[in-house]
């Protein structure tokens, strides 16, 4: 038996989810083998990077289209359970869950980076699968890479939530660094201070201190708001600085991000927890490269050469 496509999966899935229980991704993995009766030989099959099983990547995509949907949820790295909306949907009975009855979910839209003018529900589920069929390669391509760099980017975010705060602040001390912020010169450090205010890191870039960037790391689930970047802003005066910048896993407050907007003397970046996942994959601190391919077109200017 040839080994069943993540969507030919998430109905099944959702059912061995039914029970209620957080299921590890290994555990549901060899339950989906089980279910779908495959031999040792197909459970070990990988991909072509040979980085991965097969089964194992494509319970992973089923898992992760069905967690932007709504109807599955990580508790804990690794773990998954089934949601109300998820009990909701099998209460349905449908015959089968696919992208195309996903798409019923605005979450799952986003998540796909489906086009505005695409939105609206008229149009969404009987152009769903002529979409991808329309789509050149090229097209189908940036597609892919654009969900994978979300899921990548939501993995290194839940990491980042479950690390432990002083790993956080010296993984946004060392983000600032890779930025090129303390250039050749100058130095970053974590503080660890106390009675600095809240002062999680500096970044001297230069080696008399002239030009000082202070840090606040929040690894936190719940927005972060005006008390905190004003008290940050505050004690910013501590080490004499005029620049500095907050990271958080989570959001800002509108009043928070009022505020830095309102200071004068001095320059304060907000970063939330999607603009700091992005930043981590783009400075290569996380994540590694598993593969890369190389796209070719055919050259006019070799082609259009006179032949003498």
């Amino acid at each position: 038996m040839a080994i069943p496509s993540c969507q030919t999966m998430m109905l099944p899935m959702l059912k061995l989810l039914s029970d209620g229980r957080v299921w590890t991704i290994r555990n549901l993995t060899a339950a989906i083998a089980d279910h779908f009766g495959l031999a040792e030989q197909e459970r070990e099959q990988l991909l072509p990077s040979g980085q991965k099983t097969t089964i194992s990547n494509r319970v992973t995509w089923a898992r992760t289209d069905m967690k932007f949907a709504g109807l599955l949820e990580a508790p804990e790295r690794g773990r998954v359970r089934i949601t109300p909306l998820g009990r909701s949907v099998l209460a349905e009975n449908p015959e089968r869950i696919d992208v195309k009855f996903l798409r019923r979910f605005p979450s799952f839209v986003e998540f796909r980076g489906k086009n505005a003018a695409q939105e609206s529900e008229e149009a969404a589920a009987p152009a769903s699968s002529a979409v991808v069929e329309e789509q050149t390669p090229h097209e189908i391509i940036e597609s892919a890479y654009r969900s994978l760099m979300r899921a990548t980017a939501e993995e290194v975010l839940g990491r980042l939530r479950s690390c432990t705060p002083a790993f956080f602040e010296n993984v946004v001390v060392r983000l600032l660094m890779a930025m090129g912020y303390g250039g050749v010169a100058g130095h970053g450090s974590v503080t660890g201070r106390a009675g600095d205010g809240g002062i999680d890191g500096v970044i001297r870039q230069d080696k008399l201190g002239l030009d000082v960037v202070c840090i606040q790391a929040k690894r936190w689930e719940g927005p972060v708001g005006r008390p905190v970047v004003q008290q940050f802003v505050g004690s910013m005066d501590y080490y004499r600085a005029r620049k500095g910048v907050i990271l958080t896993t989570s959001t800002f407050t509108r009043e928070g991000v009022d505020y830095v907007q309102r200071i004068e003397g001095k320059k304060v970046v907000l970063v939330d927890g999607d603009r700091l996942a992005e930043l981590l994959i783009e400075h290569d601190l996380g994540v590694t490269t598993t593969k890369t391919y190389a796209l070719k077109e055919v050259s006019n200017d070799f082609f259009d050469q006179d032949e003498g």
